[in-house]
């Protein structure tokens, strides 16, 4: 993430995942990471050089493993930012690879851009880099599944998803979709003691260590309403909420090393009647692998 400061005051901020960072450093090449603020982890065995081959597992996994202290943590982050932004201000990488890098990560909900200005913070809202929930981005038919760490540490690399529509029966003339989301923890089975403390949690939030936490949240287009939600097909309870005039359902859920849950979320009285889509937090997963193929229900016409 890269910040844009006038004096002291933060006025604008660039978010790129290191999924969207991979795209760009296929571009570039590899990047050193030798710098004198990286000098205090020097011998954690990370690499010292970042590619697009490496950097996801780096940045989202092996940083956590091998160096524990969130100081040295931040220190290591912040040196590897520098160098990245160095490379790509130096003119290191081809013009038209880095532009296809950003357009994918951009695509994919991995770039983001805000800033603190109204006149340019509006013209954001109206592409999907800006990352809105709302608004002339938001197609009218639009679903999403926001994902939310509630472990209280790096579990949720593990985690392997995929999220579906299915297109119910309409009802009383309105649509119906239901909203499939299938996780499974693929972390080893002794991860509770083969993974690094720090990386686990070590159950100081009430998971247990090897255990992910995640709060799915679910939004359905505006004006329609969230029914229900089931937990491999019997109904369960969930928190309901209303986000500009979009429904919400948020539902926490826990898996052990090998676990896997299908999460389902009924929106109904849907007004939209145009092919639904769905936005999904981006993941180490490839989109084309998370978000499938909407599916349509069997209908009883008699």
């Amino acid at each position: 993430m890269w910040e844009r400061k006038t004096g002291q005051l933060l006025d604008g901020v660039i978010s790129i995942d290191p999924v969207g960072l991979s795209y760009i450093l296929r571009s570039t090449g590899p990047v050193s990471v030798t710098g004198p603020e990286l000098a205090a982890v020097k011998g954690s065995g990370l690499p010292t050089e970042l590619t697009g081959d490496n950097v996801v597992s780096t940045l989202l996994s092996d940083a956590y493993a091998k160096i524990q202290q969130p100081k040295l943590q931040d220190a290591y982050f912040s040196g590897v930012a520098q160098e990245v932004f160095a490379a790509l201000s130096s003119g290191k990488g081809e013009a038209k690879g880095l532009i296809t890098g950003i357009t994918r990560g951009t695509e994919e909900g991995r770039v983001l851009v805000w800033s603190a200005n109204s006149d340019e913070q509006s013209v954001l809202g109206k592409y999907t880099l800006s990352g809105s929930v709302s608004g002339v981005s938001v197609s009218p038919a639009e679903f999403g599944i926001y994902l939310n760490d509630g472990t209280g540490a790096k579990m949720d690399y593990y985690v392997k998803r995929t999220v579906q529509l299915v297109k119910d029966c309409p009802v009383d003339g309105y649509e119906q979709t239901t909203v499939r989301v299938t996780s499974t923890n693929t972390a080893p089975a002794n991860a509770a003691t083969s993974l690094p403390s720090y990386v686990t949690g070590a159950g100081a939030f009430g998971v247990p260590p090897g255990t992910v936490q995640t709060n799915i949240v679910a939004y359905g287009p505006v004006q329609a309403n969230i029914e229900s939600a089931a937990l491999e097909g019997q109904k369960i309870a969930f928190a309901p909420y209303l986000h500009s005039n979009r429904p919400v359902g948020v539902v926490s859920q826990q898996l052990a090393p090998g676990e896997t849950k299908t999460l389902e979320f009924t929106f109904g009285k849907i007004v939209q009647h145009t092919e639904p889509n769905v936005v999904v937090t981006p993941t180490v997963q490839s989109v084309k692998d998370v978000v499938l193929p909407n599916v349509n229900a069997s209908c009883d016409q008699g």
